[in-house]
């Protein structure tokens, strides 16, 4: 009997190592959130912007950004000179959490200092594609990736994740996507949509300079390397549905149906093991255990 009560805390361990990059499951950054700074930070405690990315459904949002900023040729080429997701894919998924739940959970102390880190990082990535320069400090591209990541989340929230409405009412979308901005302000974006409407005309926009998903990367994102069986299987629910939340502006070039083409029956197994996960894992991640217990708002994490 003992053993089958250690079977959910072996699955929080190996879950946690993977998505945060640290055996522990808590590394120094999620640490820090628990321990820089006192006071509430860029987002209101259980506000829209915590309940989103406290979600379980990022994991379908990660994945289906991820193929809306491959359509992207200037985005794709800084990913893919100037980091070795092809060598260490769950080291560039950490680093991607690492600003998602540092800049969400964190005091503001802790938020600015890693907008500080991440905008030293972009000031690297520069370089030419097809004649064409870009920079990872260009506004424009900031402001991509930002509306691909928004976008991404706030679809899988509203197709696999838990229903806010009853929490913040039917016009939640448009405040998460206009709270949700001031992460991307902080790294140098500008002209950010506000609300629901205006993200989806400014994702349109961009259509023209879209080009397909290189085959590669679609393969890599079906079926990252180096998954055990178990999590082969819970991946494919995650990449399955993902292939139907990503925007209808996006869906042609990342060769998948996107948003409002069926997927009924995949989305369905999806948030049943999304469903399990929640179970499995407890109400909160790391990152969101570490906060509240900054704030008084929860006990002491277990690593503290």
């Amino acid at each position: 009997m003992r053993s089958l009560t250690r079977v959910p805390e072996q699955l929080r361990e190996t879950f946690r190592a993977r998505v945060s990059g640290d055996p522990s499951g808590a590394p120094d950054w999620v640490r820090d959130i628990a321990r820089v700074g006192t006071g509430p930070g860029w987002f209101e405690p259980d506000g829209v912007v915590w309940r989103v990315h406290g979600d379980l459904s990022t994991l379908v949002g990660g994945v289906a950004a991820l193929m809306g900023q491959g359509a992207h040729p200037l985005a794709l080429a800084g990913v893919q000179r100037h980091s070795a997701y092809r060598e260490d894919p769950w080291k560039r998924l950490a680093g991607t959490a690492r600003w998602l739940v540092v800049s969400t959970f964190g005091s503001v102390e802790l938020a600015e200092r890693e907008a500080a880190r991440v905008r030293g990082m972009h000031a690297r990535v520069r370089g030419r594609v097809h004649g064409r320069p870009y920079s990872a400090s260009d506004p424009t591209l900031l402001r991509w990736v930002h509306l691909a990541f928004t976008d991404a989340f706030l679809a899988a929230q509203l197709t696999v994740g838990s229903d806010l409405s009853g929490r913040f009412g039917p016009g939640w979308p448009d405040a998460y996507v206009a709270e949700w901005a001031r992460a991307a302000r902080e790294l140098g974006a500008t002209d950010l949509p506000a609300t629901q409407a205006e993200l989806a005309e400014a994702l349109a926009a961009h259509r023209p300079e879209l080009q397909p998903v290189p085959d590669h990367l679609r393969e890599f994102l079906a079926a990252p390397p180096g998954l055990s069986a178990p999590e082969r299987l819970v991946y494919r629910g995650l990449s399955g549905a993902a292939a139907y939340v990503v925007s209808p502006a996006i869906a042609g070039c990342a060769g998948v149906p996107g948003r409002g083409r069926g997927g009924a029956a995949q989305l369905a197994v999806t948030r049943v093991q999304l469903r399990a996960l929640r179970l499995a894992l407890g109400s909160y991640s790391p990152s969101e255990e570490a906060a509240r217990w900054r704030l008084g708002m929860g006990p002491a994490p277990a690593w503290l």
